[in-house]
């Protein structure tokens, strides 16, 4: 998997944030315009999204003369996809998912513990095919754990 520079990561926050209902996707213009304070080129916001093209991690469809773009997988399979690749970077894999398992919070042993009870009952492995998030016990009363906003998810 493509590890993502970081304006690569700004122009892909803009396509995974995008309005869920914009299934043909944004203009250049689009994500140009909600890449705030950045002040870039339109070329140059045409480029970036080119060269995603050509990494697999965008997808476009031509409207007249412009092109639409949208994330070719979710945020979260992007990241899922950035931690097995990390798990392959040799050594033994096992010590490295232990140590992991040690370092999350509460909160995020109980969405795994969720997730590996649903895989364990057949559930899948993509939990809700919609979204491949998998429901965790009720943490905040609303049948989800609270999200961390933290800088790193902007």
């Amino acid at each position: 998997m493509t590890r993502l520079g970081d304006l690569e990561r700004a122009v892909m926050d803009v396509l995974w944030d995008s309005v869920p209902g914009t299934s043909g996707g944004i203009t250049v213009r689009e994500v140009a315009d909600a890449l705030d304070g950045r002040e870039l080129a339109y070329t140059t916001v045409m480029t970036v999204l080119d060269r995603l093209a050509g990494k697999d991690m965008v997808q476009r469809e031509r409207e007249g003369r412009a092109w639409r773009y949208r994330a070719a997988a979710s945020r979260e399979q992007y990241i899922a996809q950035l931690m097995l690749d990390a798990l392959d970077l040799g050594g033994s894999r096992d010590a490295a998912l232990v140590r992991f398992a040690r370092s999350v919070t509460g909160t995020e042993a109980e969405v795994l513990r969720a997730a590996l009870g649903a895989e364990a009952e057949g559930a899948g492995h993509d939990g809700d095919a919609l979204t491949g998030r998998v429901e965790a016990p009720s943490v905040d009363g609303v049948g989800r754990p609270p999200r961390a906003d933290t800088a790193a998810d902007r």
